[in-house]
This record gives structure tokens, C-alpha cells and sequence, in this order.
């Protein structure tokens, strides 16, 4: 398939799985718009609400194996070795299922790898999603429970933002994931730093290049955005449940490939 025929036939199925679905979709990082989540007074959901009462939960496979890091990588990764001849695309996991699942197709059809940081509340509603990141050879990490803003909790509550997302993951793939990635929010504080090592994530992951998909501009902002900053060793921040990101995917890769570069995990990043 061409890249222009697997960009129109994306563009259709982005169109159907999104149609209506602007209401929920996923508020980026850093500049949300809208709320991400019930407020901090909410009950916390223990995978027993309506979404995830109406799916089956996904069932753990083989524990995952993944290479040791090298030594002496920051508490902070905003990017790899600017002589990788790789980058990182990173998803902040949360909206349609529909259309997260098109762009892991997307991925997978150009030979890209990615890694998601999942919310825990949208673990709760698509529990299968987890096993389908993971059996498509990509990352999957934590991006808290709920998306609330993280950094500007007390330590309690932050913590629970932390260990109850790697909670759902540990049920749903018998792994907390290797990264961690703080809500609404570019870097961590030192105190969500803390707890995050405490929780058993001893890197946070940044980023080096910031798409703005989840302002919604449109396929070829995001497409110009992401390709006019990325370098060899960029991590860039996307978001599923956009429909504008679902578009950009095959031109975004293929700005990679002409340049030389792949898209892989942020582990394989990191340990190339």
C-alpha cells in the first residue's frame, strides 16, 4: 500500500471511529482545556464503574523482558543520544478505543514502534487496550490515575495518582511498565520525582518535542509541529483520541523515514 492510499483510508477510519467522540477525547499535557477527569474530591474508581463493569478485563500475558538501562541516565529523560538514528514517539493513553487502536495499526504497518502512557481510568473503561500495546511490540507505561495535575498535589494524593494507575497495570499486564510520565505537566517536581521512584518508576519520562495535537489545529499543524522539531533522540508527546493526530501518523512517519530515522520504544531509544 502506497503511503498516500494508507493516508486516505486512515483519514476514513479516523473519521468514523471519532464521529461524536470530540466530547471525550483526551486533554493534552501542559496546557489541557478541558477536564481530564473527576475532580480531586471523587470517589477513586477500583475498575468496578459502568465502563468497566460492560468489558471483559484483559487477562496478563508472559511477563514482559525488557534490557537494563544503561547507567547514569537523568531522574528526567527529555531525549535520547542525539546520535541515535531513532526517535521516540510517545502517546498519552486515553480516548476512543477506536482510534487509539488505528494508529497502533498505522505504526505497526510502517514497522514504527511506540510507547503509550496509559491513564488509569482509561484502563478501567478499555481494559483490552493494554494487552493490545504490548502485543503489538510497543511500550506501555503510567500517566496517574485520573490525570489530574499531579505536581500541584499534596504527597498523599499524588502518590495514589501514581501507585493506583500502576495498579491497573499490574492486573491487566502483570507489570507496573518502565516509565512514568506526570499529568498536565512538561516535568515532574522533585517531590513527584520521589514518589515516583518510590513507586517503583526511578525515571520520569519528558519530552524534547511537544506536538500540540490535543489543541486540535489540524493533521498538517501537527504533522509541521512535530516534524520542525524533532531531531535524532527526540522524544515527542502525542495524545490518542485526537482526530487530527490519527491523520498526521503517516505523514509524521514518513518525514522520519526520509530522514533516516525510525520510531521506536523510548526503551530501545535509550539502549541502542
Amino acid at each position: 500500500m502506497t503511503f498516500l492510499h494508507r493516508r486516505t483510508v486512515l483519514r476514513a477510519a479516523a473519521g468514523s471511529a471519532l464521529a461524536g467522540a470530540a466530547g471525550t477525547a483526551a486533554a493534552g499535557c501542559g496546557g489541557d482545556r478541558t477536564a481530564a477527569g473527576p475532580p480531586p474530591s471523587a470517589p477513586v474508581s477500583r475498575g468496578t464503574g459502568r465502563g468497566a463493569a460492560a468489558r471483559a478485563p484483559a487477562l496478563p500475558g508472559p511477563p514482559l523482558i525488557l534490557p537494563a538501562l544503561p547507567a547514569g541516565l537523568p531522574a528526567q529523560i527529555e531525549h535520547g543520544s542525539r546520535r541515535a538514528h531513532a526517535v521516540a514517539l510517545t502517546f498519552h493513553g486515553r480516548g476512543d478505543a477506536k482510534s487509539a487502536t488505528a494508529l497502533l495499526e498505522e505504526a505497526e504497518r510502517a514497522g514504527a514502534r511506540v510507547t503509550v502512557l496509559a491513564v488509569g481510568d482509561w484502563l478501567d473503561a478499555e481494559p483490552r487496550m493494554a494487552r493490545r500495546v504490548l502485543d503489538g511490540g510497543h511500550e506501555l507505561g503510567n500517566h496517574t490515575m485520573r490525570h489530574l495535575s499531579v505536581c500541584s498535589m499534596p504527597a498523599k494524593a499524588a502518590y495514589a495518582e501514581i501507585t493506583e494507575c500502576a495498579d491497573r497495570l499490574r492486573r491487566l499486564t502483570g507489570g507496573i511498565g518502565r516509565w512514568f510520565r506526570p499529568s498536565r505537566a512538561r516535568r515532574a517536581t522533585d517531590q513527584v520525582v520521589r514518589l515516583a521512584k518510590q513507586a517503583g518508576y526511578p525515571h520520569i519520562l519528558s519530552y524534547d518535542v511537544d506536538s500540540l495535537d490535543f489543541t486540535d489545529p489540524g493533521a498538517e499543524a501537527v504533522r509541521r509541529t512535530v516534524l520542525g522539531a524533532v531531531r535524532p533522540g527526540s522524544v515527542v508527546s502525542l495524545h490518542f483520541g485526537h482526530a487530527g493526530t490519527v491523520a498526521a501518523l503517516p505523514a509524521i512517519l514518513d518525514g522520519l523515514h526520509r530522514r533516516g530515522l525510525r520510531a521506536v520504544t523510548t526503551t530501545e531509544l535509550l539502549t541502542r
